[in-house]
């Protein structure tokens, strides 16, 4: 064992199936998991909605809660879990030593305003003008503070007093596997001791649906199991969620002893193109490039629905036949950033009980009985960008 490998102290994660690690694990591992749906809001397109959520207990200022937009709020308040999962959340020398990477997406667009705009420009030819106008005079100007996406990392400092370095990624689901990738790879250096990476993501609110939308990337007409989405319409279910983890080298956790979840072990990112069979090709090497041997092992799928990435991203986990796959998109949705770092999540919550989750989806997920050891968490983009690593034993 190194003193510099990195281990999972400290779990935060929120989706639709509820509020914290306890939580999820019992939510997906007791009976038949089942997803929390809302269709009727954005009908035709369903959303995984999320949770009730008594805001207080990690954000305690009002004041600060009121600042933020829903997407900053979720992230602060689920950083606020994994630092309390940690052990860390009252430790403030702790926290002011703390690393932190985050990956972010846009803020939440001011959706009457847009309205106004487009309503205004019906009865006017001078849209220049009417743009300005309303740009001037409708925008309240913390709007713009809101939207930067490093405003997240920079409330979490505010909140929860984690003030060492900070870095923002953006990309969608490349920015949380970079999030992860570059976290770790800090803690291997011995640049950081301690650290903390996460993301969120808050899909109920219509600008976001609309990105995918305008790419052609959502499902419409009702819900289905991850692989099993319709050929006839996007094939994405969205989510609301977050995912924030703790991570140490084993030297600093064990000299705070702390009993960790899992290990990360090595992370691999991607970019392939998303033409003929350049992405399955990727997603080989990728997995080649991982090590580990023939023995049955889990794997943590964070599969959006797309058609092309989540076809190509079965057709490897079929191929390699030791390796068993659960499409957690199903039940929570696609989280957008914060599908890796949920993933992970999720792997070490398996790793710590010692148990497999049962299948999301009976027809295309197989059993799986061994204790697992290690689990492959997995995040292909729905549109650009893909990662996978391994979550090891402690």
């Amino acid at each position: 064992m190194d003193p510099k490998d990195v281990v999972i102290t400290g779990l935060g994660i929120v989706s639709s199936l509820g509020v914290g690690a306890d939580t999820h694990w019992r939510a997906l591992t007791t009976g038949t998991p089942s997803p929390v749906l809302d269709e009727e809001r954005f009908a035709p397109y369903t959303v995984h909605p999320l949770p009730e959520i008594d805001w207080s207990t990690q954000i305690p200022k009002r004041g600060d809660q009121r600042q933020m937009e829903t997407w900053q709020r979720l992230g602060t308040y689920t950083a606020g879990l994994a630092l309390e999962d940690a052990g860390l959340k009252e430790d403030l020398e702790l926290c002011a030593a703390m690393d932190m990477v985050v990956a972010a997406g846009g803020g939440e667009r001011d959706v009457e305003v847009d309205q106004a705009i487009l309503d205004a420009s019906l009865t006017r030819n001078d849209h220049d003008i009417l743009l300005n106008e309303k740009l001037t005079t409708e925008l309240r100007p913390t709007l713009f503070l809101a939207q930067l996406s490093n405003l997240l990392a920079g409330n979490i400092s505010i909140v929860h007093k984690v003030t060492g370095s900070s870095r923002t990624f953006m990309g969608e689901e490349g920015a949380g596997v970079a999030a992860i990738e570059t976290a770790a790879a800090r803690i291997r250096s011995g640049q950081s001791s301690h650290l903390l990476v996460g993301a969120s993501f808050q899909t109920e609110h219509p600008d976001m649906l609309l990105a995918y939308e305008l790419g052609g990337f959502l499902q419409r007409g009702g819900w289905s199991p991850v692989w099993q989405r319709r050929p006839d319409d996007g094939g994405v279910i969205t989510g609301s969620g977050a995912a924030f983890l703790v991570l140490e080298s084993r030297a600093h956790a064990e000299k705070r002893g702390r009993k960790p979840y899992a290990a990360i072990g090595p992370v691999v990112s991607g970019r392939a193109q998303r033409r003929g069979e350049a992405l399955r090709e990727t997603l080989e090497t990728m997995l080649s490039g991982l090590g580990g041997d023939d023995a049955p092992m889990l794997a943590i799928s964070g599969a959006s629905g797309a058609h092309a990435a989540s076809r190509a991203e079965k057709a490897v986990l079929d191929a390699h036949g030791n390796l068993v796959p659960r499409g957690f998109s199903s039940l929570t949705g696609h989280l957008k950033e914060a599908q890796f770092p949920f993933a992970v999540a999720l792997s070490a919550l398996a790793v710590h009980h010692g148990r497999a989750y049962p299948s999301f989806d009976a027809e295309n997920e197989k059993t799986y009985e061994p204790r697992p050891s290690a689990v492959l968490a997995t995040a292909v983009g729905y549109n650009c960008f893909e990662g996978m690593g391994l979550v090891l034993q402690p």
